[in-house]
């Protein structure tokens, strides 16, 4: 029913080295899992707006014994919100954060500042509601209204993913 935060970090194709963010963190399932990835060498952040999910994540990851993940208080639909320098990302994970989003393109745009040429996006959100679990069916972000969100703002798409199966997944490559 959920997905795997394992499984759909490896099909992005993270390497040793490379800087990832985490655009809503959340609990850090998906920002450990890159960071085990980028190795001691790379670097991931983990972009909460809740300030308690914040200090929350960074005792978690501690526990966890994952050193190589910097947690920042930020705003990821603003332009200059996540306070990460321009062209820095390899790669930004979004799963589960569109359909929460109000501001959607400014989502993606913050999203394209933060990528260099050719570094990846890894969309999951949820494609239905159902029995209660994932957002109400009015929140719920299509995967074609999210192929025009992103492609009309110059991504590409890589692939197609099938995290779970009430999510969809998208690579995107911004080039």
């Amino acid at each position: 029913m959920f997905s795997n935060p394992k499984l759909n970090v490896a099909q992005l194709g993270l390497k040793e080295g490379m800087n990832v963010a985490d655009f809503g963190a959340g609990t850090g399932l998906y920002s450990k899992e890159a960071a085990l990835k980028v190795g001691s060498t790379g670097k991931v952040y983990a972009i909460e707006i809740q300030k308690d999910m914040v200090r929350k994540l960074e005792n978690d990851l501690k526990e966890w014994g994952v050193s190589n993940v910097n947690c920042i208080w930020g705003d990821i639909e603003k332009v200059g919100g996540t306070k990460i320098s321009d062209s820095t990302m390899d790669a930004v994970i979004l799963s589960n954060v569109l359909f929460q989003s109000s501001d959607k393109l400014g989502l993606i745009d913050e999203t394209k500042r933060l990528l260099k040429h050719n570094g990846k996006v890894l969309l999951i959100d949820w494609s239905d509601s159902f029995n209660g679990m994932g957002p109400a069916p009015h929140h719920v972000v299509t995967e074609k209204t999210a192929l025009d969100f992103f492609t009309k703002r110059g991504f590409k798409i890589l692939e197609k993913i099938s995290p779970s199966s009430h999510h969809y997944g998208i690579i995107f490559i911004h080039e």
